[in-house]
Order: structure tokens, then C-alpha cells, then sequence
């Protein structure tokens, strides 16, 4: 059963309830006997975490093993890769230094 929460603007008086959903809301305030008792949004008392689950969690599981094939090492560098970094880079210093006088 949900839990919430009342407060009443007559003498400020709050207090949670637990009610089922169902039920109507209270209208008195047990502390002064007004009719100005009021039911207040609040946040949730729970919260769901983590990635939850699929119905693929729960499928066979003699599913096939990844080959163990040999990979390249990550470590090696490529020629492109060697000659991307090692090329000389463009500099626009030259000619912003002329544009601006």
C-alpha cells in the first residue's frame, strides 16, 4: 500500500498515511478537526536502478562460443597510421599575422 502524505492548512499540522489506492482521501485534520486537510505530491519512495532485463537474458544458454581467433596486437602502428602522425602540420599563423595589419 502506498503511503501519503497530508498536511493541513488551517494549523500546518503533517502527517503520512498509509492507504490503499482505493480508498478516498482524508479530508479532517486529526490535529485541529478542520476540513482544510489536504493530500500533498511528493516524490516516489522508490526508484528503479540498473539496466533491468529482456527476454533475451533468458534464452538458451548453449549459445556458441566466440572463436578464439589471434588478433593483431593493438600496440603495432600501421604504415597510414605512422604517416598520419608524423606528417608536418599546416600553420595559419603566417597569414592571419599579414591579413591583420
Amino acid at each position: 500500500m502506498p503511503i501519503y502524505e497530508y498536511a493541513c492548512q488551517a494549523c500546518g499540522f503533517e502527517k503520512e498515511h498509509l492507504q490503499k489506492m482505493s480508498d478516498a482521501p482524508i479530508t479532517n485534520c486529526p490535529a485541529c478537526g478542520s476540513d482544510n486537510y489536504v493530500k500533498k505530491v511528493s516524490a516516489a519512495g522508490f526508484q528503479l536502478k540498473g539496466t533491468g532485463w529482456y527476454v533475451t537474458d533468458f534464452r538458451n544458454k548453449q549459445a556458441p562460443q566466440p572463436s578464439s581467433k589471434s588478433t593483431p596486437e593493438s600496440g603495432k602502428e600501421t604504415a597510414a597510421t605512422a604517416t598520419a602522425n608524423t606528417a608536418p602540420a599546416t600553420s595559419n599563423a603566417a597569414s592571419t599575422a599579414s591579413s591583420s595589419g
